[in-house]
């Protein structure tokens, strides 16, 4: 269950809703706090007006169509460039019927896919060069994560990345019933080929499947014994292969998200009825709570979870969570509540301690209240008593945030905090690499120049006028200097400590300040930082102890942190946790492969372990040249809920923009500290499995010296007792932190599902996009212990089993020739195929060991909407984009063949953005876009748009602002001119094609799963 919308910086929340009269609401009842800040969000009052919940009988289904509709990827043709899209997240889509009418299921029709024969498709493009040719690129071009060689050398084969694209995340839509075309006897839909959404009409050697008039003819085969298996390295990538697969007649992730945002964008979701499946996450959508958190807090693998561990195992789909407890949601929807219940803390149940929540059953009059998790009976505490109505509720219910919503907040008593006393604020500490490339390449003065005006930015809670935070400095090469910048000085004044083995900070008072109180003295320090180290030669850093005086200062100063630490290259210095340069691409494909991930010495596993038990968090800002083992230096970052942000051979003329957004939107954004979280499972299920930035002492606890509003924690769950149907499944999240003002809290996000005994129920509720999320991650940690191809093997085996077992029980029964997919996991083979083909699974030539590291990372704390995007790249035709309306151009799939010559593309994929302009293109847009006269005069170097006065211009430069507003990273532009060196980066990245690093393409891909799946049910 991940978050489904990106963080929108939007105006500050808590416009008053209808119904909750506009009251200022600090805690609950009317009365203020004292020393609590006054919350800005209107009190919690009933019921949304107007949202009348609709109760339909549990678990009802859609009903079958009665004649078949054609699949989704041969739909009516839609008028191209009518997405509606959202300031933060992609269109408006809806799955299926109006959400109003039943609790939303899909319906499982199986989607079938004859094999058709068309004669190869002309290719749209000249292909790539051949292997052997060198591509040089300057490293300016590189996108985000990919570390080029320094200027002046050239490079074979440019293309890292990862091709990891994911659209925001197709869960199949269903479709409405179109009459006409009659269900064939095999379960299979006959295809319409209507014209594709965005691509001019039907490919003319397509066949026409299913047209009513005469007999059909014979089926056509796949035959699984001629199908050539996925590593197709012999042929040169310029010939095409003959497709025996027309891919409009496959599943397309366009049509998939078109669907859903026309079939479910338009209503709001609201989260009162048990087991829905939300809109998908590149649906624009509203959600309303009644009683279960919003698909932006939690998504699920499936909605429907079987009684029995037999029926899961059959089935092969992983049971998992992906959380994200701290999302930020659009300005629309109201933040959740703060509860406090005075000196005795929330309510709890007494055996499992479980919270307080919607499906607690409240007994004997209100006297006492039945646990929802573990059935154990708990009186009702004489301050919370109320009585029930003639249905068994609560008279208060309405006015309760525990009672009637998915997700609120307590504020936490003495009892939930360290050593029994309340936090102090916490503090940030800015810790800088002053090394001589630090200095020379200009870092250190366009850091200290920002950090003058970005501590105005510090976060803060609800209204208060300041920050609560306090801030210090360190300066660092092969020796710390500590800055005492006390208000009462006239002058900054520095402590060097250069034992750094034995590391202790030199001074308390003075180092961690206000930053009204010493604004002055602050301004006068970064002023000069870049001055005193200006004409230095020490090239040699450490990187251990500048964590650890940022942990000693903040356990002198008794409060949690973070340190955002800015460093340049590989601590070679003498100096406890130092390292050496291990890395060999020799061992890519042995078995050894897996120690190129692993951290070289377990020295920084310790180091992080004491940082979350002071709740120290580490942000790490990686400006390499070369080689400096991102394995060992994310260490962590990683286990203390912290980030990583790389910039390799950083530039300040085209990097610097991209790292000051990173950084502004990294210090600006809401952070808990000191966190723990839990989660609580029915009877029937438990949480055995987690995945993310964290750390763990035992096994139900995922600590957290930090978490912010971008980080998601997956959890899976395994059967430890049968579910029965009638009660379903719930799953409740628990997070204990510390606000940015120094409040302890608890948000509590609830989550009811349901249980079925019928394969075909869980099938019917899947969501594609969480399960590729959790498979991906599943995988990435799966290559720490065993050799990649390995965990290529097990990811293809288990999907391979997921479909085999909905064919076996689910399907109609058809000819062996049909490949059958689940109506909701029709993208699963072209989806699994982008993870396989990612630069940590299958690296190509120019990927580094560093690079790897880093997405690995990277991609084990994103949400489904950023795995979507960033497994299956979003392509936008900018020639197509209508300059007159606020919409972006319709998508188009990621395939070289959709490609014209004629025309202006954009590719996305959270990381970088790439601007692809053919050879062919008109001399006025040219001119229009980039400011020059021809296409042999535009610029590779350009790291941003020029700012020119015409409508085109505008277009796409708004449509790159609104993408780069959904991302939680700011994405590196990169221009390509087809058929130049950096054209093989971009093509890394159409994940339909083959892949130089022998990936295969979808066509292929598919046939090799069919492959699969018929071996496993022979």
């Amino acid at each position: 269950m991940s978050v489904n919308q990106q963080a929108h910086t939007g105006p500050p929340y808590g416009q008053p809703q209808p119904g909750y009269q506009g009251y200022q609401q600090p805690a609950y009842g009317a009365q203020s706090l004292p020393g609590v800040p006054q919350s800005q969000y209107g009190a919690y009052n009933g019921p949304m007006p107007g949202y009348q919940q609709p109760v339909p009988p549990q678990g009802s289904l859609r009903a079958a169509p009665t004649s078949g509709a054609p699949p989704p990827t041969s739909g009516a043709s839609h008028p191209s460039g009518h997405l509606a899209y959202s300031q933060f997240e992609h269109g408006d889509v809806q799955n299926g019927i109006p959400a109003s009418a039943a609790p939303m299921q899909r319906w499982v029709g199986p989607s079938s896919y004859p094999p058709t024969t068309g004669a190869p498709r002309p290719p749209a493009m000249p292909g790539p060069p051949l292997p052997g040719q060198t591509v040089a690129g300057p490293p300016s071009s590189q996108p985000n994560h990919v570390s080029s060689p320094p200027p002046p050398s050239t490079m074979a084969g440019l293309h890292p990345g990862p091709p990891m694209g994911g659209l925001h995340g197709p869960s199949p839509p269903t479709h409405p019933p179109q009459p006409g075309y009659q269900m064939q006897q095999n379960g299979s839909f006959g295809q319409v080929r209507g014209p594709q959404p965005n691509y001019g009409g039907a490919y003319p050697g397509a066949p026409n499947y299913g047209s009513p008039p005469g007999p059909p003819p014979p089926p056509k085969r796949l035959d699984p014994d001629s199908i050539p298996s996925p590593q197709l390295n012999e042929l040169p990538p310029q010939q095409k292969p003959r497709h025996r697969i027309d891919p409009d007649a496959i599943p397309s992730p366009i049509q998939v998200i078109e669907d859903d945002r026309n079939n479910r964008g338009s209503e709001p979701f609201v989260t009162g009825v048990r087991g829905q499946v939300p809109p998908l996450v590149t649906t624009n959508f509203l959600v309303k709570d009644q009683g279960n958190a919003s698909p932006r807090y939690i998504r699920c693998t499936s909605y429907n979870i079987p009684c029995t561990s037999d029926m899961a195992k059959q089935s092969q789909v992983p049971l998992a969570a992906i959380i994200k407890p701290l999302a930020t949601l659009p300005p629309e929807e109201t933040l959740p509540y703060l509860v406090d219940h005075g000196e005795s803390g929330p309510v709890r149940c007494n055996r499992c301690k479980a919270y307080m929540c919607p499906f607690m059953q409240f007994i004997e009059g209100g006297r006492r209240f039945q646990c929802c998790f573990c059935s154990c009976v708990t009186e009702v505490p004489p301050h919370y008593f109320q009585h029930l109505d003639h249905t068994g509720k609560r008279v208060d219910f309405y006015d309760r945030p525990e009672l009637s919503l998915g997700s609120y907040e307590f504020l936490a008593t003495v009892d939930y905090c360290k050593n029994n006393k309340f936090p102090s604020p916490p503090a940030f500490i800015f810790m800088i690499d002053v090394s001589y490339n630090a200095v020379k390449s200009g870092l250190v003065r366009l850091i200290c120049e920002e950090l003058k005006s970005l501590l105005d930015y510090l976060p803060r809670e609800g209204n208060m006028e300041e920050s609560a935070i306090r801030v210090g400095f360190v300066t660092y090469n092969k020796v710390l200097h500590f800055y005492n910048v006390k208000s009462s000085l006239a002058q900054p004044q520095m402590m060097v400590v250069s034992d750094v083995a034995d590391m202790f900070v030199p001074l308390l008072d003075g180092f961690l300040v206000n930053v009204n109180e010493s604004r002055t003295v602050i301004a006068s320090l970064l002023d000069q930082i870049p001055e005193m180290f200006a004409d230095t030669r020490e090239t040699e850093t450490v990187f251990a102890p500048v964590i650890q005086a940022g942990l000693e200062a903040l356990k002198a100063a008794e409060c949690a942190g973070k340190l955002f630490v800015f460093h340049t290259s590989l601590p070679i210095a003498e100096a406890p946790g130092k390292l050496k340069n291990r890395d060999d691409r020799k061992l890519i494909n042995t078995d050894k492969e897996k120690t190129l991930f692993q951290p070289q010495t377990s020295f920084y596993n310790n180091l992080a372990k004491d940082c979350v038990a002071q709740g120290c968090c580490v942000d790490l800002f990686l400006f390499p040249n070369q080689y400096l083992d991102v394995a060992t230096l994310g260490v962590v970052p990683y286990q203390t809920g912290g980030s990583i942000y790389k910039y390799a051979y950083f530039q300040l003329e085209t990097d610097q923009y991209r790292f000051l957004n990173d950084l502004r939107r990294d210090v600006q954004k809401e952070v808990g500290f000191d966190a723990v979280m839990r989660v609580r499972t029915s009877t029937g299920i438990r949480a055995t499995d987690f995945f993310g930035a964290f750390y763990m002492s035992n096994t139900t606890d995922v600590e957290m010296a930090g978490l912010d509003c971008d980080k998601t924690i997956t959890v899976e769950f395994k059967h430890d007792d049968k579910l029965s149907e009638d009660s379903g499944a719930l799953l409740q999240c628990a997070l204990l932190y510390t606000s940015c003002a120094g409040q302890r809290r608890l948000r509590i996000h609830n989550l009811s599902l349901n249980c079925c005994t019928q394969l075909a129920d869980l099938y019917r509720n899947c969501e594609t996009d969480t399960l590729i999320n959790y498979l991906a991650k599943y995988a990435y940690r799966g290559v720490l212990s065993s050799p990649v191809k390995t965990v290529r093997d097990a990811l293809i085996n288990q999907c391979a089993q997921i479909l085999a077992c909905y064919r076996k029980n689910c399907a109609s029964p058809s000819s062996a020739g049909q490949l059958i997919l689940p109506e909701c996991m029709k993208l699963l083979p072209v989806y699994l195929n982008c993870v396989l083909k990612s630069d940590v699974l299958q690296p190509g030539p120019e990927v580094t060991t560093d690079d790897r590291a880093y997405i690995r990372q990277l991609v084990t704390s994103m949400d489904v909407a950023e795995t979507n995007v960033f497994f299956y790249p979003r392509l936008l035709p900018l020639t197509k984009a209508d300059v007159d309306s606020d919409s972006l151009p319709a998508a188009i799939r990621n395939s070289e063949e959709r490609l014209s010559k004629g025309d202006i593309y954009l590719l996305e994929n959270g990381l970088n953005i790439f601007v692809w302009v053919g050879v062919s293109v008109q001399q006025s847009l040219i001119q229009n876009l980039f400011g020059v006269s021809s296409f042999s005069q535009i610029s590779n170097a350009l790291s941003t748009l020029p700012v020119l006065e015409n409508p085109f211009s505008k277009k796409v430069r708004s449509v790159v602002d609104m993408l780069q507003g959904q991302r939680s990273r700011y994405m590196k532009l990169i221009i390509v001119k087809q058929e130049d060196k950096l054209e093989m980066l971009f093509k890394h990245f159409l994940v339909e094609d083959k892949s130089l690093s022998g990936g295969a393409s979808y066509v292929d891909f598919l046939c090799h799963m069919h492959k699969e799946i018929r071996q496993l049910l022979s």
